[in-house]
């Protein structure tokens, strides 16, 4: 294993996409996976940054899409995580672990699907990634995409994809809800029309989504939005059609057009609130973190009680290291929903990351009372307890877990 050092120079060339840097300092024998002071590679300095061409050659001179940094992810999980499709293909080409898990017990499908990357989701079950295992907050990716998404549009397609792989809707999680019961308490009715196998599209466009979705599962997107536009050319208009055409453009990596369709339907129909949810995933995907913020804040503003934005927003600042945002944004959260230990166990994660570990051990306190059982929690506590020097107290916190 190669010891971290403070920054090796091929993985500062990785941080800044510099090519050339790379190739030259691999001809003069560095070491392809010399890990930093947090156990990046350059490989992971690359998928971070989304940058395939760089991820492409390290993996070709020997670069390992399983080598994990401090936090335990790997390029693979990373890529996955993040929705970063053709790194995530290729690290899954390149000899990826599909049995390796995240620092939450998670496979790649439980993170793309909670945070809506249906893509991505469908490139894991291509793969064989297991569709029912759960993470260790006892959640399935099904049981994901209900409690953190939104009963939606692009939930509910992650949703279609999940069942249609075979996924349990009856498989129950710490708190012995199913994901069909937290559909019914949330008042899903797509989510449920789909559980219950019945059409969740019956408009005018109806026929067009059909296909488009058949194209879109072999990832022939430009057939896919064909599809829909010669169906929108006879009804203009149609929410779902627009919503599609929105997603396809999206995929193909033509944001500006995808959010100029997205605020069409905005503009038409005020209280569409899960088209901010798009948009702000749009600006995401061409680095304009100010104007998804701004997204996700006018969203919440027109509808302050919905949980699903405020979530999505903390995510994305988590992504971007914004930690005392985030922080904010879960005690929002909290106080609105005290019993979702869930929001008190990343609240906990973004105080430890602001180096805040007294607040953050009393943050997963918190999840600890709601569920004493979750080896996790104490797993969690106890690496706080290690960062203030108190190690005897984080030996006995993990013989609690154990």
């Amino acid at each position: 294993m190669n010891a971290p050092s403070a920054n090796p120079p091929l993985i500062a060339a990785a941080d800044k996409g510099d090519l050339a840097t790379i190739e030259r300092l691999l001809a003069e024998g560095a070491k392809v996976d010399a890990k930093d002071e947090i156990g990046r590679t350059a490989l992971m300095a690359a998928t971070q940054k989304n940058n395939l061409l760089l991820a492409r050659r390290l993996i070709a001179a020997g670069s390992d899409v399983n080598a994990r940094d401090i936090t335990m992810l790997s390029p693979y999980l990373c890529a996955g995580a993040n929705g970063f499709n053709e790194i995530f293909k290729l690290a899954i080409a390149s000899g990826a672990d599909r049995n390796s898990v995240n620092r939450f017990g998670g496979t790649p499908l439980l993170p793309s699907s909670e945070k809506g990357f249906l893509r991505t989701v469908r490139v894991c079950l291509a793969a064989g990634i297991p569709v029912d295992r759960a993470n260790d907050l006892g959640w399935s990716a099904l049981l994901e995409a209900v409690i953190l998404g939104d009963g939606g549009r692009l939930y509910g397609d992650v949703i279609e994809a999940l069942v249609e792989a075979g996924a349990d809707q009856h498989l129950k999680d710490r708190d012995g809800k199913s994901s069909l019961e937290h559909a019914q308490v949330l008042g899903q009715e797509r989510v449920l029309k789909t559980l219950r196998s019945e059409a969740v599209v019956s408009g005018p466009g109806a026929a067009a989504i059909r296909q488009a979705k058949q194209a879109e599962k072999a990832e022939r997107y430009e057939e896919a939005l064909a599809l829909i536009e010669a169906a929108l050319a006879q009804h203009p208009g149609d929410t779902d059609l627009t919503y599609y055409k929105g997603y396809y453009l999206y995929e193909l990596g033509r944001n500006e057009e995808a959010i100029r369709a997205f605020e069409a339907v905005l503009a038409a129909t005020p209280d569409a609130i899960e088209f901010h949810f798009y948009i702000a995933y749009a600006h995401r995907a061409i680095k304009q973190p100010e104007a998804a913020l701004a997204a996700f804040d006018t969203g919440i503003a027109k509808k302050p009680e919905a949980l699903f934005l405020r979530y999505h927003k903390s995510n994305y600042l988590r992504e971007l290291g914004r930690h005392e945002a985030a922080v904010a944004v879960m005690d929002d959260l909290l106080a609105r929903d005290p019993g979702r230990y869930d929001f008190a166990f990343h609240k906990g994660n973004s105080l430890r990351s602001l180096g805040r570990h007294e607040e953050a051990i009393a943050a997963i306190e918190i999840a600890i009372a709601s569920d004493p059982g979750n080896p996790l929690y104490q797993q969690h506590k106890a690496q706080s307890l290690r960062l203030l020097g108190r190690e005897a107290e984080a030996q006995a916190t993990l013989a609690r877990a154990s």
